[in-house]
């Protein structure tokens, strides 16, 4: 099996592209990580696609990754297309690490894209209201009623928006398993828009107090609206290669510890011992040989502020129950204990579905290389991300987990 390294990465701003295709959009990322990279599209032998509603929204059910990449010179190359929800992006980079490994592949350009806008307003909420989703929303809100930490008088738990009012459950039920408070969550938003201001690349830029959060729009209680994440357009996009092949190029290489994705299970709603990502970061810290307290920084996904909080602890960073509190003391945040989100997180930088795991990769890599400007993790040498994809039962239909180290 062969050392396996990201040679290049590339991403678009995240955020309205009304007057770009998704074409378009592929092709900027694209670009820029073959330009990153040193290499050219005649050097790719493998591509992965990786987008979630663009048959829905386009009516481009057929080829839709040939007809963007074949501009670029890249053909005559194993093609693949990934759809895994919001983790298609970086299930589609561990499909290439596997790959590449295995030695059935050289080098390969893994691209995320997804248009989310649209003038068509009824059209683009459409895209979150598919009956599936719904039901299994509704389900998890019905199954951990009783479980739930009560709504204070005068508040709202409903929210036309079913997907949040699941995610306000998640966060209801954390409340009254661990005593995390809405402050707690509101803290891990604050902290996260705080850092996406030095993020040129988020959809949102502008610095949020506690005080902020908390005043804004109710979505679901506990949930304010700069809690959740923005709909949004974009693509991102990664070079992968050998580590011996990465000598023959410009690239800055930074090395793949381990690529770990697996689906959720079925379990008691709070059974986080058995999460999916804790189950998943099991794995990968033992392929990378390394532990929890060996990671300088994170990317986690965040849906909504407490979906940073579940993540953060079921990956082993803070212990249960006290990610909330770390994240007031300032523990999560630049220059404290173990930064997480430096790019602002989905709640700040946006979250266009299949775009979003590169997206945190683009980020990662760039804090190893030492490239993030105002945001930079001093020292960073190991990084994680997890990235969820759907939901199903009780918790993310899948998550996949990326470890990375700079040599």
């Amino acid at each position: 099996m062969r050392d396996v390294v990201i040679l290049g990465v590339g991403m678009t701003p995240f955020g309205r592209h009304l007057d770009s295709t998704h074409e378009q959009l592929t092709q900027a990322a694209a670009r820029l990580a073959l330009a990153d990279a040193g290499v050219t599209g005649a050097d790719i032998d493998m591509a992965v696609y990786a987008n979630v509603i663009q048959g829905f929204f386009a009516g481009e059910m057929s080829i839709p990754g040939e007809y963007a990449l074949r501009p670029l010179g890249i053909q005559k190359v194993r093609g693949f297309h990934v759809e895994q929800a919001c983790a298609s992006s970086t299930v589609g980079l561990h499909l290439a690490v596997d790959y590449i490994r295995a030695g059935l592949a050289e080098m390969a350009l893994v691209v995320g894209v997804e248009k989310l806008f649209s003038a068509n307003r009824a059209k683009r909420f459409a895209v979150f209201q598919q009956p599936r989703d719904l039901i299994e929303a509704r389900g998890y809100i019905d199954r951990t009623r009783d479980l739930l930490q009560p709504v204070p008088e005068g508040l709202e738990s409903e929210s036309p928006n079913v997907l949040m009012e699941a995610y306000a459950a998640q966060a209801r039920l954390h409340m009254a398993t661990y005593g995390t408070t809405q402050r707690q969550i509101a803290a891990v938003a604050a902290k996260d828009h705080t850092h996406s201001q030095f993020n040129p690349l988020a959809q949102y830029r502008d610095a949020m107090t506690i005080e902020d959060i908390l005043a804004a729009p109710q979505v679901a209680w506990p949930l304010t609206n700069p809690m959740c994440a923005p709909i949004s357009d974009g693509a991102s996009a990664a070079i992968v290669c050998s580590a011996e092949l990465a000598m023959r190029f410009t690239g800055r290489a930074i090395r793949v510890l381990a690529a770990e994705n697996r689906t959720g299970s079925d379990r008691a709603p709070d059974d986080y011992a058995n999460h999916v990502t804790r189950r998943v970061s099991a794995i990968a810290y033992e392929r990378a040989g390394i532990g929890p307290k060996d990671v300088d920084l994170a990317e986690v996904h965040d849906a909504s502020s407490i979906g940073e909080i579940i993540q953060t602890e079921a990956l082993g960073l803070c212990p249960p129950g006290e990610a909330g509190a770390a994240a007031e003391r300032g523990e999560t945040a630049i220059g404290g204990r173990i930064p997480v989100n430096t790019s602002g997180g989905l709640v700040s930088k946006g979250h266009p579905l299949a775009a979003t795991g590169l997206g945190q990769i683009h980020e990662l890599v760039s804090q190893l290389r030492g490239d993030a400007g105002r945001r930079q993790v001093d020292g960073a040498r190991i990084a994680v991300a997890e990235n969820s994809g759907g939901f199903l039962g009780v918790e993310d239909g899948m998550s996949a987990v990326t470890i990375l180290a700079r040599d």
